[in-house]
C-alpha cells in the first residue's frame, strides 16, 4: 500500500487531564476551513489518570479530513510528549497546540500558509481570552486583556507554530517549565509572525489557580534567563524600556508586568502579610498552594509563561 504523501501541517496537542477539554479542541480543530496541502492531528496524552486517552480516541470517527494520531505516555511531561509527537508528525509545518484552546475556522490554513517559506520562522494567532467564571478569575483577565504583550509582537500563549528550518534552530526540548517561552525566544522579532485570525485562550479557574499559575510563571521566566541566557535578547523591545542584560530573565510573558514593562522583570513584590500582586488583587502563599505545585508538575499549560 502506498503511503499518502506528508500533510503541509501537523498540529502536536500534549493534554494531561484534560478531560471534557481535549473533545472541543479537536472539535473546533477538525471545523477549520481546508489546508492546502492538507493537515493532520497527533494527540499526545501524558500521565493521564482521567479520561483523555478516551476522550481523544472517540474524536477519531469525527476528525473527518484529519488524520488523527493518539498516543498514550505514561509520565506527564510536556516537553517529551511534544517530542513524541515530533517523532510521527510528518507536516512542514508543526503547530503545538494547548488541549484546551478553541480555534478559529481560518487559523490553521493561515499558519500553514505563512509558514510555508524556506527561511525559519514562528507564527501564530491573535490571542482572545474568554470571559471566566469566577470573580477573580474575570478580574485577573480584565486585567490581563491590556497588556502590553497581547497588543505588540507575537504573544504564541497556548498555540504557537514553526516551519522545519525554525524547529532545526535546537535539538531535543529541553526538560524546561516554559516550552512556549524558549520557542519563542529562539526567534527574532523580525522571525516571529502574527496572523490576523484568532483563538480562544482561557485563564485558569479560581483564586487558588491563579496564585500557582504566577508562581510557576516566575519559576519559568528566571529558568529560561538562566540557562538559555542569550534568548532574553530575542525579546520584543518595549517602549521606554532599558535593554535587559545578558542572563537576565524574559518578562512574564503573559501576565501583566508589574515593573511597568521593563524586559527583565523582577517578581511581583510581597506586602508585608507575604501576599503577591495578582492584576489588582493579592492572593496568598500557603503550605497548601506550595503543594499544588508540585502537583501542577506534570500540568503542563500552568508552567508555561502565558499560561494563567
Amino acid at each position: 500500500m502506498t503511503e499518502s504523501p506528508p500533510p503541509s501541517l501537523s498540529v502536536i496537542i500534549p493534554a494531561h487531564n484534560e478531560a471534557g477539554r481535549i473533545g472541543p479542541c479537536l472539535a473546533e480543530l477538525f471545523a477549520s476551513d481546508p489546508v492546502p496541502g492538507g493537515a493532520e492531528a497527533i494527540v499526545v496524552a501524558n500521565g493521564c489518570t482521567d479520561a483523555t486517552l478516551a476522550e481523544a480516541r472517540a474524536m477519531q470517527a469525527a476528525a473527518g479530513v484529519w488524520p488523527l494520531t493518539v498516543l498514550e505516555l505514561v509520565e506527564g511531561d510536556k516537553t517529551r510528549a511534544l517530542g513524541a509527537g515530533e517523532t510521527v508528525a510528518r507536516g512542514a509545518v508543526l503547530a503545538y497546540l494547548d488541549a484546551d484552546v478553541i480555534v478559529s475556522p481560518p487559523l490553521m490554513a493561515a499558519l500553514a500558509e505563512t509558514l510555508g517559506g524556506p527561511a525559519p520562522a514562528y507564527a501564530s494567532g491573535r490571542v482572545v481570552i474568554p470571559e471566566p467564571e469566577s470573580r477573580p478569575s474575570r478580574l485577573y483577565a480584565r486585567f490581563y486583556r491590556e497588556v502590553p504583550f497581547f497588543h505588540t509582537g507575537v504573544p504564541g500563549c497556548g498555540l504557537f507554530a514553526l516551519n522545519r528550518a525554525g524547529r532545526a534552530r535546537w535539538g531535543d526540548w529541553p526538560g524546561i517549565i516554559s516550552d512556549d517561552t524558549f520557542a519563542r525566544l529562539n526567534f527574532t522579532p523580525a522571525e516571529r509572525q502574527l496572523v490576523p485570525a484568532s483563538y480562544a485562550w482561557p485563564v485558569v479557574e479560581g483564586w487558588a489557580a491563579l496564585v500557582r499559575v504566577r508562581r510557576r510563571q516566575e519559576a519559568g521566566v528566571a529558568e529560561i534567563g538562566r540557562r538559555f541566557p542569550e534568548l532574553p535578547a530575542n525579546d520584543d523591545p518595549r517602549p521606554g524600556a532599558r535593554a535587559a542584560p545578558q542572563g537576565s530573565s524574559p518578562p512574564s510573558a503573559g501576565l501583566p508586568c508589574l515593573c511597568g514593562g521593563a524586559r527583565a522583570c523582577p517578581p511581583a513584590p510581597r506586602d508585608r502579610l507575604g501576599a503577591r500582586p495578582v492584576s489588582g488583587i493579592f492572593a496568598m502563599e500557603t503550605p497548601r498552594n506550595r503543594r499544588h505545585d508540585a502537583q501542577d508538575r506534570g500540568r503542563t499549560r500552568a508552567g508555561d509563561p502565558c499560561a494563567a
